[in-house]
């Protein structure tokens, strides 16, 4: 190849800047055969696969980025080619499109593009509908930056290269500050959250119940003032409603492992419940992992039948849950509903009262209903008494609480005619060699030492969400969600997963885009600062139903800005430039789509 000068640029590297050019591209090619780069660049032409290679070792070679020289147009094979990389290698917008073409046609192809550029001059009406974005403002604009300071971690900046910077004030032009897009995931911590983990192992730390000694009655009464904390919330009846757990996930499999715990055969005490063979547990396709395996496996072990609502009549036309279409699936021999409350891929909010309207009209009448809240409970108000389900699960870290707490909320009488989930210390009233008393929900379900400081943190967790206040907090994403997917309707390429734009919905957006892999735009972005999830987010049948192998997810919390949003937007733009520039590279389905549902002939670059 060959590097052509660049404006104001020496046209001429330097011995040293070729040599550091060559060992980047080298020590790229040699990634690209470890993660199998050659299934992508055997279907290029060698001139289009060394382009691509060296467009990519531009954009990630810290020295030319440090350096005057930075070149952007180069020659392979007689043929002229222009980085895509726009913000990286200063390139202006006007040329953030890859080019390749003949010398020979050159003067044809500038022709052309003035041509365009006068063409587009006449469209400024179009042009000016689609700018709406710019004079667009947030009621309630004033909520994120008041947060900002309370999550040092928002501040973070990184270098040319995507590397973190130890020092996050550093505002030079080369550096990005953190965009992040991924609360569905895990949420950020805000100070008040980590002071309350600090002081309880600095101050308060000892084992809880039944320590006579101040360390345990103060961690005793830290512990169990979060429990009550956790009841307000969620407005339980009785604070004995409150069993915390690892996360979510515990918590369903709390319920689904009691429930089949006799294998199918009636329990010793008739009190308990039980599946067993002939009974149908409901669910859908759109569920979390979390919300169908441990149902599989509950029905396994009890005989019990698992039915789905499939993806596409889970749905109407506009993205709204279908509830003719579950009504259809009730029987009376439906003795328990397990749903999400917000879909964490398609952001669909279920209507859980009038779900539970028809699960009480048409299923057994002693049929059980578990919402799996972890969509929402971060992001709305959450009223149990007024949904009127069995059971709710919650997750701690997406509602900015630790990682490793969650709890399972359940009407009392429900978890008490639940056997044990585990046995051990705390969950006994008498223990003799022949047999075992159990004590009540909630030590029924707390076997062992519990998660003391992680429960504290959630507390202190709750004490600051209602500070700002759930009504306030659900408005500001419900505009700011909109506003997302209105910016992203307006992105050529790309489909949003879910309602559409005008359709209630959560504050995130999945989405595919072309035959890009949504590992590779997340990689793409995250070297310009911007945090987006790509995979099945734990939905593989959700995305097995609607073509897809993976998508790529922003998800927005109260303390993001429209601002991020915009930047968002202009990075995807960027990428998708890059992408679309190389063409059909690769075969395959629409964004990630891949022959049955895998990834075969549908490989990503990172």
């Amino acid at each position: 190849f060959t590097i052509l000068p660049e404006q104001n640029h020496d046209p001429h590297p330097s011995p040293q800047h070729a040599e550091r050019l060559k060992s980047n591209l080298v020590a790229i090619f040699v990634t690209t055969q470890n993660h199998q780069f050659h299934n992508m660049y055997s279907k290029m032409s060698k001139e289009t696969a060394l382009a691509t290679l060296l467009a990519l070792s531009l954009h990630s070679s810290d020295h030319f980025m440090a350096s005057s020289f930075t070149p952007s147009r180069f020659l392979v094979g007689g043929r002229r080619w222009q980085s895509p990389i726009v913000s990286s290698l200063s390139v202006s917008s006007s040329s953030s499109k890859i080019t390749s073409t003949s010398e020979e046609d050159q003067p044809r192809r500038d022709k052309e593009s003035s041509n365009h550029s006068q063409d587009h001059d006449d469209e400024e009406g179009p042009e000016a509908n689609r700018s709406w974005w710019k004079d667009f403002q947030l009621k309630d604009s004033s909520l994120a930056p008041s947060v900002l300071a309370d999550f040092p971690i928002l501040q973070t900046t990184f270098d040319g290269d995507g590397k973190i910077l130890p020092d996050s004030d550093d505002t030079s032009t080369s550096t990005k500050r953190l965009i992040y897009l991924d609360s569905a995931a895990t949420s950020q911590k805000p100070i008040p959250v980590t002071t309350a983990l600090t002081d309880y192992y600095l101050r308060s730390n000892s084992n809880v119940h039944r320590g006579a000694h101040a360390l345990s009655r103060e961690a005793t009464s830290l512990y169990e003032s979060s429990r009550d904390k956790v009841a307000k919330f969620v407005n339980a009846r009785s604070r004995n409603e409150i069993v915390f757990t690892s996360g979510a996930t515990e918590a369903i499999n709390l319920v689904a492992s009691t429930l089949s715990q006799t294998c199918g055969k009636p329990p010793q005490n008739a009190r308990e419940l039980y599946l067993t063979e002939g009974d149908e547990v409901l669910i859908t396709e759109n569920e979390h992992h979390s919300n169908i395996v441990p149902w599989q496996m509950a029905c396994r072990r009890s005989g019990a039948t698992l039915k789905y609502l499939p993806t596409n009549a889970a749905c109407t036309a506009s993205g709204e849950f279908d509830l003719r279409s579950f009504e259809e699936l009730l029987t009376p021999q439906t003795k328990l509903v397990s749903l999400q409350h917000v879909s964490n891929v398609l952001g669909t909010i279920y209507p859980i009262q009038a779900i539970v309207q028809l699960v009480r009209t048409k299923a057994h009448p002693g049929a059980k209903i578990l919402l799996d809240a972890c969509q929402s409970l971060p992001h709305m108000p959450v009223d149990v008494q007024s949904l009127d389900v069995d059971f709710l699960a919650g997750s701690g870290h997406k509602m900015c609480g630790p990682t490793g707490i969650g709890f399972l909320w359940g009407k009392e009488d429900v978890l008490n005619s639940l056997p044990p989930y585990m046995g051990g210390g705390e969950m006994i009233r008498d223990v003799y060699m022949d047999n075992s008393t159990y004590a009540d929900a909630p030590a029924r379900f707390e076997a062992g030492t519990p998660p003391i400081a992680q429960a504290v943190g959630l507390g202190a967790a709750i004490d600051y969400l209602e500070t700002i206040g759930m009504e306030r907090i659900h408005d500001y994403e419900m505009e700011l969600g909109d506003y997302l997917r209105r910016r992203l309707e307006d992105v050529e390429g790309i489909t949003v997963l879910g309602p559409g734009v005008g359709t209630e919905r959560a504050a995130l957006c999945a989405f595919v885009a072309g035959n890009v892999h949504p590992s590779d735009l997340s990689t793409f972005l995250d070297v310009e600062g911007v945090a987006i999830r790509a995979g099945h987010h734990c939905c593989q049948p959700l995305h097995r139903a609607l073509g897809y192998s993976h998508s790529a997810r922003a998800s927005l919390y109260f303390y993001n800005t429209k601002e991020d949003v915009d930047r968002f937007v202009e990075v995807l733009e960027e990428t998708l430039r890059f992408f679309g520039s190389l063409g059909n590279i690769v075969d395959g389905g629409e964004g990630g789509n891949g022959k049955d549902g895998d990834d075969e002939g549908f490989v990503p670059i990172f």
